[in-house]
């Protein structure tokens, strides 16, 4: 029986997409950079989904993450590369502007708090994920919140889990279930660390890197159904 619930943040409990799209287009009016469009903003994702894999994989530190990516955009669609670094400190400031949950996702975590130990699991940025929680309710919530940055090392590395064990006090990993929609940050998280996952995977994704999943959902309520078994 669980225990300990590991809740990943961006993409799971808060659409991330949204917030994203809401504060680069805030950030290109207030920059003077013109519109930017679906195509631009489609572009962006994919650099910035390259420079996070490459974080995970400790290729690259967190710091080229966030100012390479927007340097790489900024050259891809002529913009001026040297606005890059000033435009992620606001960019990190902005997303915590934009909060909007998941479906069903605060009425889930509303009614599992006090059942649980619910654990905000995040790779985010401190200033931009401290926002968020804040403006959100989520720091009431939670009964503990390990942001990457302060724990010094990203998922889904196994030193990354043993710290937030070590400090959650948890000894028996079978009480442990890690809930992400991330398959190379958390559910490969949960496959290293040795506890049960459930890929929250809504856009039906396939799993093709054979990472190993215990559960898979598509709709957050479909989690009472397994924490009921």
């Amino acid at each position: 029986m669980y225990k300990y619930l590991l809740w990943d943040i961006d993409g799971t409990i808060l659409d991330f997409a949204a917030a994203e799209a809401a504060a680069i287009r805030a950030l290109f009016a207030k920059y003077g950079l013109g519109d930017c469009t679906e195509e631009m903003l489609g572009q962006y994702i994919k650099i910035n989904r390259k420079y996070w894999q490459a974080l995970e994989r400790n290729e690259i530190s967190k710091q080229k993450v966030l100012v390479g990516r927007f340097q790489d955009f900024f050259a891809l669609f002529d913009l001026d590369v040297t606005k890059a670094a000033a435009f992620n400190d606001d960019y990190q400031l902005a997303l915590g502007d934009y909060p909007i949950f998941t479906p069903h996702a605060k009425e889930v975590l509303e009614r599992q708090k006090g059942s649980y130990t619910l654990i905000a699991v995040t790779n985010g940025t401190k200033v931009a994920q401290t926002k968020k929680m804040y403006l959100t309710g989520l720091d009431k919530i939670f009964d503990a919140v390990f942001i990457s940055e302060d724990v010094g090392v990203e998922k889904p590395n196994l030193e990354y889990f043993t710290h937030v064990f070590e400090k959650s006090g948890i000894t028996d990993k079978a009480q442990v279930l890690i809930i992400g929609d991330s398959l190379t940050s958390d559910m490969r998280g949960g496959e290293i660390a040795g506890i049960d996952s459930c890929w929250f995977n809504p856009e039906h994704g396939e799993n093709t890197q054979g990472i190993s999943v215990t559960y898979e959902i598509d709709d957050l309520r479909q989690l009472s159904g397994i924490l009921n078994q």
